[in-house]
């Protein structure tokens, strides 16, 4: 199913797939607005040649001139430790964010610290963003959102 959004004054066109949830579609959507302004060239999931397909990412250029290959990537709903702990080991990727829906914070976090090395988790590189349990509630009587409201969410630094 194909599910047209207006983010950030931007169309979006996000592919619902068999088996996916609404829910993981709406956070990549939110992913995107919350953002694009700071990473213009925010995409949704490409491939971009390695052994994980990131639900949102922004590609640096090729010599990693100004940063890692990887400037932003994001990951929406369920995504293992060992993805997220070799992304931020070998994926060269700048910024991790795990986008969740009313997660354990305390619980998840405390895995996430346990689970990857602090070398790998300077500041401000791995971040979850936990939205409320009522975020697709709150969305869907339209699909225009501007900005994503410090309300829908608590950002958490790793």
């Amino acid at each position: 199913m194909l599910h047209d959004f207006d983010l950030a004054g931007r169309r979006v066109r996000a592919w619902q797939r068999p088996g996916e949830s609404y829910e993981h579609v709406l956070m990549k959507a939110l992913g995107y607005a919350m953002y694009v302004a700071e990473f213009p060239t925010l995409e949704i999931e490409v491939e971009v040649g390695l052994r994980y397909k990131p639900d949102l990412v922004a590609r640096g250029d090729a010599a990693g001139v100004g940063g890692g290959r990887f400037p932003f990537w994001g990951e929406c709903g369920s995504v293992t430790m060992r993805k997220i702990a070799w992304l931020l080991k070998h994926g060269d990727v700048e910024r991790l964010v795990i986008f969740k829906i009313n997660c354990g914070v305390a619980a998840f976090v405390s895995e996430l610290r346990a689970a990857i090395k602090e070398r790998y988790r300077a500041p401000g590189r791995l971040l979850l963003v936990n939205f409320v349990a009522d975020i697709a509630a709150r969305t869907t009587t339209h699909r225009r959102i501007a900005r994503v409201p410090q309300s829908w969410y608590t950002t958490i630094v790793v």
